[in-house]
């Protein structure tokens, strides 16, 4: 039988209790104003405070209608975008969301994890959200929404717009057939590139 080491038990105590005393730091966020311990995050209580940050509906321009939707549906964080009128429905299905830690925000956004108020992101992370905490938005010139959102390894700011049933615009099978015209899709207007003859 192997003998115990006294010394390793003692130093693994006094560090324990050392990381308690630590967590217990009298300078933390008052409840509810950041969103970040890791059962915070898992929890019930965290899913239903995410989902009242978050609820909405997301476009990357006031001038455009609503394209992402973010609900809680069965007590889980879900995102949906908007179909186009051939699909015969308004959303998609709906693809889960999770709360993610504020540590994780420099693989995503360029502001520091202190600046934000919650995160929230796909399992995949292809859509990452963020709710930027008003006071930086004030000092901030980039900034002109208080959430931010990465799609596709790119960031923009987003807006919450209010949510509606029109389908997103199809583009046509020939985009150059109606220069005039020019179609919208999403937040992409779609012109010849070049000379077209």
């Amino acid at each position: 039988m192997k003998s115990l080491n006294l010394s390793n038990i003692a130093s693994t105590l006094l560090l324990t209790g050392a990381a308690v005393l630590a967590g217990c730091d009298s300078h933390d966020a008052p409840e509810g104003q950041t969103m970040d311990s890791a059962e915070d995050v898992t929890s019930a209580a965290s899913i239903k405070k995410h989902a009242e940050l978050f609820a909405g509906c997301y476009t990357v321009s006031h001038e455009e209608p609503a394209q992402i939707k973010v609900s809680e549906q069965a007590g889980k964080l879900v995102m949906q975008m908007k179909e186009p009128k051939s699909a015969n429905r308004v959303w998609d299905d709906p693809e889960p969301l999770e709360p993610m830690p504020l540590k994780q925000v420099d693989k995503y956004f360029p502001v520091k994890a202190e600046d934000l108020t919650a995160m929230i992101g796909r399992p995949d992370r292809v859509l990452v959200m963020a709710n930027v905490k008003q006071a930086y938005v004030n000092i901030d010139p980039s900034l002109d929404s208080p959430y931010l959102g990465y799609i596709l390894q790119g960031q923009n700011t987003i807006y919450k717009v209010d949510c509606d049933d029109t389908p997103a615009q199809e583009m046509q099978s020939n985009p150059h057939s109606n220069i005039a015209g020019m179609e919208e899709v999403g937040n992409i207007t779609i012109r010849p590139a070049g000379k077209v003859e």
